[in-house]
């Protein structure tokens, strides 16, 4: 499935056998500021060279900066009374000094704030049916609610309090620290779990994304509350959060309610820096995870990608899901559906703001890993060697049309949506032109795209399995590093 611009969906780390491809946007239209402003835009579908009715429009929405520097989207959906709320703050583990710090940070925001304990705030949510959980990827954390309208007041006092006065209370502290290290530990008893973070760190190298959004068990485990004050202090500042309103709600009411609660706050201006290009790998390497007691090979191939806002990446997603992006790709007919090697084979670009990544990934037994490999790479050379015909194309254009729409009918979606674009800089032109940009995609648009966008050479490889059964063949596909899967981290240089 096609999943475009979704925070939990795009920005998130790939997993082994999902993958997943974004992008979005807006044209803003100037409006009367409200009070306790800097300005207030409401940026909707108007403007757009073609008719609302030739396809999906991002519903109209308005967006405020506050004084402090804090900014609010907006977006009124009269349907059923209920809320979503997600924050974005920028502050990931490209972030993170010693690993983990991001993570760590977000997970504590919920132990106690405004002078409620961890248990009070999950009882108030509890009783009126609320939910509110935090995350967070390479780029950002984040916090989502979801509630009742009724509920409105009491649910952004509590926002307030835990964005502008979390407690990180010692006692549940230290026990959500020792329950994030187990969980950390455990992490690599599933390879499909991990090979993402594994990759990453191959990819990327000395790069900020090569850092796994969690951290490593030892860069964890090390952290205390120290380190997550300072984070929080360093990074929880207005000016670099951005709050996202869906639901049934006036703009004016709402919009006064969040000024009273986060006008006043003023805090320390966040200095951030912009990342450096992601630069492609100069040799095939070959990262072997040495799992002895394996029965499979977990594996990944790939190389360099694209960023979030790259023009071309809706021709990206249609010609991705003939590869690898549907049920009926080529890969998955080849080493599922014909050969019986995999129960599932995929393909996509994981894409952030300075780059990204574009993987194959599959998994099968340690017997057949070689002709796994083979294989794949004999189905994705087809897109230089064989291309792609006309009802192949029509065919994966209107899957991914089908796709679309889905993806943003939920209040949470569509906060989701707009916070994404905020963290992207992206405007309303990739969503409201999204359809019309697959229309026009044509044979020689595709063949292009292949050439130019595709990896063809110095390949990165992950394989995760019994090393004393795959050694050979790594050699055979690059320069080769091998770790142990017990081994701290996520590559051969920690």
């Amino acid at each position: 499935m096609s999943h475009y611009l979704s925070k939990k969906m795009v920005l998130s780390t790939v997993t082994a056998c999902c993958f997943t491809l974004a992008g979005c946007a807006s044209a803003p239209q100037p409006t009367a500021s409200p009070a306790n402003t800097t300005n207030a835009n409401t940026v909707g579908a108007e403007g757009i060279a073609f008719k609302q009715n030739d396809g999906f429009q991002l519903p109209a929405y308005q967006k405020q900066v506050l004084d402090n520097g804090l900014t609010l989207y907006l977006l009124p959906q009269h349907e059923v009374p209920l809320l979503s709320i997600e924050v974005l703050v920028g502050a990931g583990a490209v972030q993170d000094q010693q690993g983990g710090e991001a993570f760590l940070t977000s997970q504590s925001l919920l132990l106690g704030a405004g002078g409620k304990s961890k248990q009070q705030l999950e009882q108030q949510t509890d009783f009126i049916g609320a939910s509110l959980v935090t995350s967070n990827d390479k780029e950002a954390s984040y916090l989502n609610m979801t509630f009742m309208q009724k509920d409105t007041a009491a649910m952004l006092d509590l926002l307030a309090a835990v964005l502008r006065q979390p407690e990180f209370n010692p006692e549940e502290f230290t026990k959500l620290h020792a329950r994030l290290v187990a969980q950390q530990q455990q992490a690599k008893e599933s390879p499909r779990n991990v090979i993402s973070r594994y990759f990453d760190s191959l990819l990327y190298g000395n790069h900020p994304y090569a850092k796994p959004t969690t951290g490593t068990e030892q860069s964890l485990a090390a952290l205390n509350l120290a380190d997550v004050s300072h984070f929080y202090q360093r990074h929880y500042q207005p000016d670099n959060i951005a709050i996202a309103v869906a639901g049934d709600f006036d703009i004016a009411e709402l919009s006064a309610m969040l000024a009273g609660r986060f006008a006043s706050w003023h805090g320390a201006s966040v200095s951030t820096s912009e990342l450096r290009e992601v630069s492609k790998p100069a040799t095939a390497r070959v990262l072997l995870v040495d799992k002895p007691d394996a029965t499979e090979t977990t594996l990944m191939i790939g190389g360099v990608g694209v960023s979030q806002n790259n023009p071309d990446y809706v021709g990206l997603e249609v010609v991705n899901t003939i590869l690898g992006g549907r049920f009926t790709s080529w890969l998955n007919d080849e080493l599922r559906v014909n050969s019986g090697l995999t129960y599932g084979a995929r393909s996509g670009f994981s894409s952030l703001s300075a780059g990204g990544a574009f993987q194959i990934s599959t998994f099968t037994k340690t017997e057949t890993t070689r002709q796994t490999i083979e294989l794949a790479l004999a189905t994705y050379r087809r897109l230089w060697q064989q291309g792609i015909d006309q009802a192949t194309l029509d065919s994966a254009k209107a899957y991914v049309k089908g796709q679309f729409p889905p993806n943003y009918e939920t209040n949470n979606q569509l906060a989701d949506l707009l916070v994404s674009m905020h963290l992207h800089q992206l405007d309303n032109g990739f969503i409201n032109n999204f359809e019309h940009k697959v229309d026009s995609l044509t044979l020689a648009d595709t063949e292009r795209l292949i050439n130019q966008y595709f990896p063809q050479q110095q390949l990165q490889f992950v394989l995760i399995g019994k090393a004393s059964e795959l050694n050979e063949l790594a050699q055979s596909l690059g320069e080769v590093s091998t770790v142990a899967i017990t081994d701290n981290g996520f590559s051969s240089n920690e």
